[in-house]
C-alpha cells in the first residue's frame, strides 16, 4: 500500500507506492500537520480582511478626502474590490505553477507575498500626510494581495484534500474555513478591542495600523509550517506518471478541458462567497453606517455569530461525510432563499435580540457552505489540473461576485434606499447555487478524481 511520506517534488514515490500503488494510506499525523499549515494561511488571509472590514470607516478618513462618509467608505470598499480585479491572474499563474512544481512550494511562496502586502498597509502615510499617492500606495498593496491570494485558497483546499482520507474528507477539509473564522475573529476583535480602548483621534491617527503590522510576524509562522510539509500524495503520483520530470499542464488544458466543471464551480463559488463577503464583510458596516446601530454592540454580535460558526463547523464537515456534501450544500442554498428576507427584517428591526437572531441564522446557513466546499470543490477536478483549474474558476468567481458584494451592495442601496438590497442579493446568489447542486455530482466517501483511494492509517 502506498504511504503519505515525505516526497521530494523531483523523486519518484517510494518503491511501495510503485509496488503497490491501488491505495494511499494517510498518515493521521502527517494530515493533521498538514491541515494546521493550511488553515493558519487562510487565518493570516482573513486576519487581513477582518481588519480591513471592521475599521472601514476608519480607513475612509485615514486614505481619501474629508467629505461626504458615504463617499469615503465606498471609496475603501473600492480599494478592497480592488485586489479582487486581480485574483484570477494570481490564479492563473499560481495555479499551474502549483500543477508543476508542486503545492507545498508555491503555497509558501503564497504565504510570504501575502503577509507583505497586509504588514505594507501598516506602514502607509495618511491622505493629510502625502495626499493622493496615500489611497495610491493602499491600492498597490491590495493589489500584492489579491495577486497572492489567487494562489491561496485553491491550494490550501486542494493540499488538504489530496493528504485526507476519502471518508474523512469533509471533516478535515472543514478546519480551512476554521482558520478563515478564526483568522477573521482575530481580526475583528483586535479591532473591536482597539476601538473600545482608544479615542477617535488616536485610532485615526495610528491606532488603525496596529492590526496590520501584526501581519508580520504571523506570516513567519506561517511559512515555517509550510516549508516543514511534505508534498501530497497524489501529486507525488503524478511525478511517477511523468518519470520524475515536472508534469507540463497547459492553461488551455485547465481551462477548455474542464469546461462544465469550471462553470459549476464558478457557480458554488457564487453562493458560496456572496454569503459569506455579506456576512463576514459587510454587516458590520451594513449595522453601522446604514441602520446607524451602535458601533460596539454590532462588532460584538457578529463576533458572536463567528464563534457560533466555528463551534458548528467541524461537526458540520464531519455531517458532509456521512450524508454527503450535495444534501448539505443544498439545504444552505434553501435557507438563504426562503430565510434572508426574514432575517434581515430582524436585523432592521434594531434590538440586541432581533439582531443576534437575523445574524444567527445567516452564520448558520453559511456553515453549510463552510463545511462543505473545502471538499466539494477540489474534487470537480483530476490530479493533473487540479490546483489550477480551481484557482481559475475560484477566482473568477470570486473576483467578479464575492469581493464584490459590499461595494455592489453599498451603491445599490445609495441607488434605491431599499435596505433589503443585502437579502435580495443573497437570494439571487443561493438560485444559482441551486442549480449548481442538482448538477453537481456526489463526492463524499469516493476518490479523488485521478486519484488512487485514500485510507485512514490504524
Amino acid at each position: 500500500m502506498a504511504t503519505a511520506t515525505a516526497v521530494s517534488p523531483l523523486l519518484k514515490t517510494p518503491p511501495a507506492v510503485q509496488a503497490h500503488g491501488d491505495v494511499t494510506v494517510t498518515d493521521p499525523a502527517l494530515v493533521k500537520r498538514a491541515v494546521k499549515a493550511a488553515a493558519l494561511g487562510n487565518a493570516m488571509e482573513w486576519f487581513d480582511f477582518g481588519v480591513y472590514s471592521y475599521i472601514a470607516v476608519t480607513l475612509g478618513k485615514v486614505f481619501f478626502p474629508s467629505g461626504n462618509p458615504t463617499a469615503q467608505l465606498l471609496s475603501t470598499f473600492g480599494a478592497f474590490a480592488a485586489a479582487f480585479l486581480v485574483r484570477p491572474l494570481g490564479g492563473m499563474v499560481f495555479g499551474p505553477l502549483g500543477d508543476r512544481v508542486g503545492r507545498q512550494k508555491v503555497l509558501a511562496l503564497t504565504m510570504i507575498m501575502m503577509a507583505a502586502g497586509t504588514f505594507a498597509i501598516g506602514l502607509i502615510p495618511s491622505y493629510a500626510s502625502i495626499g493622493v499617492g496615500a489611497p495610491l500606495l493602499l491600492l498597490a498593496a491590495r493589489l500584492v494581495q489579491g495577486f497572492s491570494t489567487g494562489g491561496e485558497y485553491a491550494g490550501a483546499s486542494t493540499f488538504i484534500a489530496e493528504y485526507a482520507p476519502d471518508k474523512r474528507r469533509g471533516f478535515f477539509g472543514s478546519w480551512l474555513e476554521f482558520g478563515t473564522l478564526a483568522g477573521y475573529i482575530g481580526g475583528a476583535g483586535l479591532v473591536t478591542l482597539m476601538t473600545a480602548l482608544l479615542s477617535s483621534h488616536d485610532l485615526v491617527s495610528w491606532g488603525w495600523r496596529i492590526p496590520f503590522l501584526i501581519a508580520g510576524p504571523m506570516g513567519v509562522i506561517g511559512l515555517y509550517l509550510r516549508m516543514r510539509l511534505e508534498e501530497t500524495p497524489a501529486f507525488a503520483a503524478e511525478l511517477d506518471k511523468a518519470e520524475a520530470s515536472r508534469p507540463k499542464v497547459r492553461l488551455r488544458e485547465m481551462v477548455a478541458g474542464q469546461w462544465k466543471a469550471l462553470l459549476l464551480c464558478m457557480a458554488l463559488v457564487l453562493v458560496f462567497n456572496v454569503t459569506d463577503y455579506m456576512l463576514l464583510s459587510y454587516m458590520p458596516s451594513y449595522l453601522t453606517s446604514e441602520l446607524k446601530y451602535d458601533e460596539t454592540h454590532g462588532l460584538l454580535v457578529v463576533l458572536g455569530v463567528m464563534t457560533l460558526m466555528m463551534i458548528v463547523q467541524p461537526f458540520a464537515g464531519a455531517l458532509t461525510d456521512r450524508i454527503g456534501r450535495r444534501p448539505v450544500i443544498a439545504a444552505g442554498c434553501a435557507g438563504f432563499l426562503f430565510l434572508s428576507v426574514p432575517a434581515v427584517l430582524l436585523i432592521r428591526q434594531g434590538s440586541l435580540l432581533a439582531v443576534a437572531l437575523g445574524m444567527g441564522a445567516l452564520g448558520l446557513l453559511l456553515v453549510c457552505f463552510t463545511a462543505a466546499m473545502p471538499a466539494a470543490l477540489p474534487a470537480l477536478f483530476p490530479t493533473r489540473v487540479r490546483y489550477g483549474s480551481l484557482s481559475i474558476g475560484f477566482n473568477v468567481s470570486v473576483s467578479l461576485f464575492g469581493g464584490t458584494t459590499p461595494l455592489v451592495v453599498t451603491a445599490l442601496i445609495g441607488a434605491t434606499g431599499n435596505m433589503m438590497m443585502p437579502a435580495y442579493y443573497m437570494m439571487a446568489a443561493a438560485v444559482v447555487g441551486g442549480f449548481a447542486v442538482w448538477r453537481m455530482s456526489e463526492s463524499a466517501g469516493r476518490p479523488l478524481p485521478g486519484s488512487a483511494p485514500a485510507v485512514e492509517q490504524r
